[in-house]
């Protein structure tokens, strides 16, 4: 009906999302019910969760980047040493104990850690495809690789991580997507705090 279009240069109402969902642990349960250790998808799924790296950075993971890092008590820790694609920026990530006995009980002949059914390392654009299908087949629908690289942080700022800290693993540019989690945590516990004070005024009232 007419020539132009009335709709151009016209700027896209901004929708505020929390991005990527970030996995529950009922959904962690969930994904380490249907995959065992062992498997390939247990090991992704692992080195998603416990490095809390993108999946770009996961591919390429592998013996070569483990290496011993002396720690203030002079005692050296299996780390991984990763330098991360997006930012450039190397991170050291002491290696769980978790995902150590994973990595050990995970057959491979490569020196990367997870490999396709043919030994052959994936790209990022495969492993994303495939890691998918195996969170479907837990049921999973609405997570993601990410999603776990989320659950990695919150987790952190569970047991009690400041900002800087979850950073110095996750690699985060800007501290204020972290500030989300530990801000998060501090909230809970703070109501938590506040209703036993409420609890013990009222009962002694």
């Amino acid at each position: 009906m007419r020539a132009d279009d009335p709709t151009l240069g016209v700027r896209a109402i901004p929708i505020k999302t929390d991005g990527y969902h970030s996995w529950t642990e009922a959904e962690i349960a969930q994904f380490e019910a249907r995959h065992p250790i062992g498997s390939r998808a247990r090991l992704a799924f692992a080195l998603l969760l416990y490095t809390g790296q993108r999946r770009s950075d996961v591919v390429p993971m592998g013996r070569q980047h483990i290496t011993d890092v002396v720690g203030a008590d002079g005692v050296g820790r299996p780390t991984l040493v990763v330098r991360q694609q997006k930012t450039g920026r190397t991170v050291w990530i002491p290696i769980h104990e978790t995902l150590a006995s994973i990595i050990a009980e995970t057959p491979t002949s490569n020196l990367t850690f997870v490999v396709t059914e043919h030994g052959k390392p994936y790209t990022t654009g495969s492993f994303g495809g495939w890691f998918r299908d195996q969170y479907r087949m837990a049921g999973l629908d609405g997570c993601s690789a990410h999603g776990l690289r989320k659950a990695a942080a919150r987790r952190l700022a569970e047991a009690g991580c400041s900002a800087h800290e979850i950073a110095s693993i996750t690699g985060h540019a800007s501290l204020r997507e972290i500030a989300r989690y530990t801000e998060a945590v501090d909230r809970r516990k703070l109501a938590v705090s506040a209703m036993a004070k409420i609890k013990i005024r009222t009962s002694s009232g």
